[in-house]
């Protein structure tokens, strides 16, 4: 009788309990509106005794798991929350269209709900004339910093913070002219306003 190697039987139960942590850090941030992945993960890993463990889940592990609890629990309200972020999305997205604006983010991947903010990402090498653009339309911002990974390296970019009138932030982020077309967007994680559009079904609509 072959005897299983000691490391295989901790692999698979370090395995399943990364696996109960995805679940549970998605169900906590489907259900208590947690948009934060570490914090949903640490919180995740204490509610289940395994608070000092190191093995935890991935964002990518929590998303998968958010998308299975929500298309299980919350079909109805999270398409309807869905689509309203995503309509709101695409408004600022045509005003700010000489931008070249993209959705990223929870909005985009289909895991956002109630509390989710809208990230949108513009691209201009003039950082004022986003500002002066959000001045003269008197849009209600906070200016600030965010971190990107282009170029194959960190960075620190400009962001400025809109809240609309339903309580919803939508963040920009500004990103130089060149990073459109660096070849690292991809359809699944950057959407144009047309995609967005094709996502709502108002392509076929106005065909």
């Amino acid at each position: 009788m072959t005897k299983e190697p000691a490391s295989g039987k901790h692999v698979c139960k370090r395995d399943l309990m990364r696996e109960q942590l995805a679940h549970q850090a998605a169900k906590l941030m489907a259900e208590d509106g947690i948009t934060d992945h570490a914090y949903a993960k640490r919180k995740a890993a204490r509610q289940l005794g395994a608070g000092d463990t190191r093995h935890l889940p991935s964002n990518e592990e929590i998303d998968a798991a958010l998308r299975s609890f929500r298309q299980l629990f919350q079909q109805k309200t999270h398409q309807e929350t869905l689509r309203r972020l995503r309509e709101d999305a695409l408004a600022t997205m045509r005003l700010l269209v000489e931008f070249h604006p993209y959705l990223t983010g929870s909005v985009l991947s289909g895991t956002a709900g109630e509390q989710s903010d809208i990230n949108l990402m513009l691209f201009s090498d003039n950082e004022k004339s986003v500002l002066l653009f959000l001045i003269k339309h008197n849009f209600a911002f906070e200016d600030g910093e965010w971190k990107v990974h282009f170029g194959g390296r960190d960075e620190t970019v400009p962001s400025y913070t809109l809240t609309g009138g339903s309580g919803i932030k939508t963040h920009l982020i500004l990103l130089p002219e060149n990073a459109r077309f660096n070849g690292s967007r991809k359809p699944e994680t950057h959407a144009d306003a047309a995609a967005v559009e094709a996502l709502l079904g108002l392509n076929s609509q106005s065909t």
